[in-house]
Parts: structure tokens; sequence; C-alpha cells
């Protein structure tokens, strides 16, 4: 006797998907161990996702709608932004950010993810001022990751949101 469909097999193994490339990032993944983490096979992976590529989108879509929800519960100020993001439990999604945003310009496919938070701080300010915040909030996150130094970065983003206007 066969077994039954599970009609939310794609989407809990989207959701195992997730937190594995969460946890070990993009840099060399391979179908084989994904599929051995999350109890099924390369096969299943492919059935369900059609190919890799469609897999880590429809990952990176996942992960991208979980922190959308996270975020839209946390932000009122520029500091409410940098206290939610900097969060230690961000650092996973922050590396994630950091490697597909590489990866993003070396294909010189970038853009989208610049546009993405440009629109969604051109309701609170003007689009100079959002270009701003989006390098400043960005390149402290770099720091911070690259360096560990919490003060110095949280310091910095203290000063910024005193001096931009608007958020």
């Amino acid at each position: 006797m066969a077994r039954p469909v599970n009609p939310n097999r794609r989407s809990e193994t989207l959701g195992r998907a997730a937190e594995y490339v969460l946890d070990h990032g993009l840099a060399g993944l391979s179908l084989r161990p994904l599929a051995a983490a999350l109890g099924t096979s390369p096969r299943m992976l492919l059935y369900d996702f059609g190919s890799k590529q469609r897999l880590v989108v429809d990952v990176l879509a996942e992960i991208r709608r979980r922190e959308e929800r996270l975020f839209d519960a946390h932000v009122e100020t520029l500091e409410d932004v940098w206290r939610w993001i900097a969060a230690p439990e961000r650092e996973a999604f922050l590396r994630l950010f950091f490697e597909v945003y590489v990866d993003a310009m070396k294909r010189g496919e970038a853009s989208p993810l610049v546009e993405d938070w440009l629109a969604f701080l051109s309701s609170r300010v003007d689009e100079a001022t959002a270009t701003l915040l989006i390098a400043v909030v960005r390149g402290l996150l770099l720091d911070r990751l690259a360096t560990g130094d919490e003060g110095r970065t949280d310091a910095a983003l203290a000063l910024a949101a005193r001096t931009l206007p608007g958020f």
C-alpha cells in the first residue's frame, strides 16, 4: 500500500531547509548533505522544488518572510531597527544576508537588495535620507559582524539616530 500524500510536505521541508541555510549558509550548499539533514533525499528535494536554484530562491524568500513579520512588530525608530536587527538571534540571518548580497553584487543583481529597503523607508523619509540610513545600518552591521564590537557600533548608531532627520 502506498504512503498517503502529505500536502504539507513541501512547506515543512521549506521551513526546515530555511533553518539549515541559516545555520550553514549557502556557500558550498549541496543537495545531498541538505537532504540528509532534513531526513529526505536529493530526489525528493528536486521533486518538491524542481531545481536546486528554485530551492535556494524559495528558501531565501521564506527567510525573508519570517524576518519581515518580526521586523514589522519591532520598528518605530532607528534605534528600534538597530536593537532588532543587531540582536544576537539575527546573526545567522545577517551572515546569510551579506553572503547573498556579495553574491548578487558579483552577478550585477544587487539593486533589488537596496530597492526593497528604499521602498520600505520611502513612507518615512525622503530618498536621500533613506539611502543614508541604509548605508549606515548595513555598514555598522557588517562592521559588527566582522569585529564583534557591540559597544562601538551601538554608539555609532546612537550618533546617527541623533543626527539623521525624520526617523
